[in-house]
């Protein structure tokens, strides 16, 4: 029988994905052990309260309240709280230690990473974060290591498995916004809070990860242009379907050219987003979620599956632990992040892409005239026109313009929809629908 040396593991928190962490060190201590060179020892479970109910059955001893003594007694240290405190002070604790970090935290990532990894860096420590972006998908690691040889120039990806529900509830069996987001929360698919979801900040994070990952520079949250999917209406919906398009949340990060100054940078947002139906990213139903690579060399690359849930995600977790023990037992000094190229975050103003336009308008001479002398003087250029028949309300007929582009600055395309918005023919701006994965 192999005798493995042994290190010793605590974890903090027991939720969701602890717990099952936990479950499957217990579990599958010896098959772990032959993977990682090392036995791998939990130590304990640092909890808010040791009596609390929990889903999975363990051990009464492993639970504690004291976090830090446990940190302090552990050569990994596996952080599953959550927020930003107090899960950053325990890290940063942790890191002093000499501990290695595994981590799922994507909000503190996004808002702390270059602290952590900074603070890792000085004492030789290693921080791994594999299960912070995509759950069960490895996507952190192909960036960090597989492709760091190679020049990304885009990540497009559905990293938020509750909104990719939503929209594919309401394309696939016509739900309204409202009745997909009730059966979303009733699965347990939404956060406690879920505008987090809704609104775009839990992808906005992922993007800030993806981002920093991919072009090797710290990209802050707060520089991710972010929209969610609230204004999502099911005409819009059947309209994209209609058109061959589907809707999606699409967090996206990539290397542009802005076009007046010839300055390289990146470019990170979240949005809606019609994307069409034979892009691999189109068929990505459920909760499921997907990151789409494009590299000059290795060229497109789509990493799929599934983007939450406590087994899926500790999945991620524990793979990163059998890294941490791997290099306990090589030896040497942690790796450190490679976010040196320091590329400028472009506005949203000087991205280039497709759109479409949907305008209600006064069914009456000189509406055609008007709209495409707007597109002109704003210097966008149509590849698509759709005119519904008319209607009317008895007091005014109006009819319903859809306007697909050709690639066009935001920042023409803003001053245009502007242009529209207080244009007499014009009743109202219906919806602005970027276009994305085509060229």
């Amino acid at each position: 029988m192999i005798e493995y040396r042994g290190l010793k593991v605590a974890l903090l928190g027991a939720g969701s994905v602890g717990s099952q962490v936990a479950r499957l060190l217990l579990e599958h201590a010896d098959e772990l052990a032959s993977r990682a060179g090392a036995s791998l020892e939990l130590i304990g479970i640092a909890v808010r309260d040791v009596d609390a109910p929990r889903d999975v059955d363990l051990p009464k001893e492993l639970y504690t309240t004291d976090a830090e003594q446990l940190i302090l007694s552990a050569d990994i240290v596996i952080e599953l709280i959550g927020g930003i405190e107090p899960a950053r002070s325990h890290i940063l604790q942790a890191i002093n230690a000499g501990a290695d970090i595994v981590t799922a935290n994507k909000a503190l990532l996004a808002t702390h990473g270059p602290e952590l990894f900074d603070a890792a860096e000085q004492v030789g420590a290693q921080l791994y974060y594999e299960a912070a972006v995509a759950a069960a998908i490895p996507i952190i690691r192909p960036l960090r290591e597989s492709l760091a040889g190679d020049r990304i120039n885009r990540v497009l990806g559905i990293v938020n498995g509750s909104t990719n529900y939503m929209l594919d509830r309401m394309d696939r069996f016509g739900d309204t916004m409202e009745d997909a987001a009730a059966v979303a929360s009733e699965l347990g698919y939404l956060e406690a809070d879920p505008t987090l979801d809704v609104e775009g900040y839990d992808a906005a994070q992922k993007a800030t990860i993806l981002a920093s990952l991919a072009f090797h520079t710290t990209v802050p949250v707060e520089a991710v242009h972010r929209e969610g999917i609230t204004g999502i209406t099911k005409a819009q919906v059947d309209l994209a379907r209609s058109e061959g398009y589907v809707i999606k949340l699409l967090a996206i990060a990539e290397r542009i050219v802005d076009e007046t100054t010839g300055e390289e940078g990146l470019s990170a947002r979240v949005y809606p987003a019609l994307i069409g139906r034979e892009h691999p990213l189109a068929a990505v139903h459920g909760g499921n979620n997907a990151v789409f690579v494009e590299a000059e060399n290795a060229g497109s690359l789509m990493f799929y599956g599934a983007g939450a849930g406590g087994k899926e995600t500790a999945s991620a977790v524990l793979g990163d632990l059998v890294s941490a023990a791997r290099r306990h037992v090589a030896g040497g000094p942690g790796v450190g992040e490679s976010t040196h190229a320091d590329l400028p975050v472009l506005e949203i103003g000087r991205v280039t892409t497709r759109y479409q336009v949907t305008l209600e308008v006064a069914d009456e001479p000189g509406v055609l005239a008007a709209v495409a002398g707007i597109l002109s003087d704003g210097g966008v250029s149509v590849e698509t026109f759709q005119q519904s028949v008319a209607s009317s309300d008895g007091t005014l007929s109006t009819a319903t313009l859809v306007i697909g582009t050709h690639r066009a600055l935001e920042s023409a395309l803003a001053a245009t929809v502007e242009q529209f918005a207080s244009n007499a023919h014009v009743e109202r701006v219906v919806s602005v629908l970027r276009v994305e994965g085509a060229e």
